[in-house]
């Protein structure tokens, strides 16, 4: 089903896990954007050293995959505390000390993260989209023959098993679509074409960004911070790169 893959393209946007499992066998790399959470955490942590392990639920496993792996759990954004001061909260973190290895778990990007094999793993927020772009285009990645899937996460309906794509991971998806285009990577599929001219028409995108409806829900949960943090735009060169199961960054060699 060449459809479902958007076949053809060099650059090819789908939402979601699904999405991901879908398009991520014909990939040479998956881009995985989740702005209010957690690809904007982990280029956060990455920034200050810590190599950063996805999981996809904060359950009792999580906390024995992070003993087993000799890593710090993040807690949910309201159950910090001296002792666990690390969240998914990216202000929240940015104030911390900052551990050598944190397990951040979240059932949007880290749970497609986590999900994916085979192919390497790229997690792209606002704060490092060309960066991003620049690193992925660096690798040859980019073409019909070595496509580039980027998936905006999306997010939860409160209280649903149900997921609800997210206009802010779709700006953010526009964005890396945005700087691989003005590097001569593609052809575009119809998805990235679309997600591309919307980041290109708003004029300020922080702004959207605070009155859409995730940025209204940090703000009403008293997280308003972290959307301005999550919309620095391109304030960071760093590129996390899954590798053996961390997020680490890309442009210091772990990667390509």
């Amino acid at each position: 089903m060449n459809w479902v893959v958007q076949s053809g393209a060099g650059i090819r946007v789908e939402w979601g896990q699904a999405g991901a499992r879908a398009l991520g066998p014909y990939s040479a790399a998956l881009v995985v954007v989740d702005v209010l959470s957690f690809t904007t955490t982990v280029s956060v942590a990455v920034d200050a050293g810590t190599a950063v392990l996805p999981y996809p639920w904060r359950d009792s496993g999580a906390e024995e995959f992070a003993a087993r792996h000799d890593a710090a759990l993040a807690v949910g954004r309201r159950a910090t505390s001296p002792e666990r001061p690390w969240s998914l909260s990216p202000t929240t973190l940015r104030g911390a000390t900052a551990p050598r290895r944190l397990v951040l778990p979240s059932p949007n990007g880290s749970a497609i993260a986590a999900a994916v094999s085979g192919v390497p793993v790229v997690a792209a927020c606002l704060r490092n989209s060309t960066a991003v772009a620049a690193w992925l285009a660096r690798q040859g990645w980019g073409t019909t023959d070595r496509p580039i899937s980027i998936i905006p996460a999306g997010e939860q309906w409160p209280g649903q098993d149900a997921a609800r794509p997210a206009i802010e991971d779709w700006i953010g998806a526009g964005a890396v679509v945005s700087a691989l285009a003005e590097m001569q990577a593609g052809p575009l599929s119809a998805e990235a074409w679309a997600a591309k001219a919307l980041y290109e028409g708003i004029t300020d995108v922080p702004s959207l960004i605070s009155q859409c409806a995730s940025g209204r829900q940090l703000a009403d949960m008293g997280f308003g911070d972290d959307v301005a943090v999550a919309t620095e735009m391109d304030t960071t060169t760093t590129v996390p790169v899954l590798a053996h199961g961390m997020f680490v960054d890309g442009t210091q060699g772990c990667f390509g």
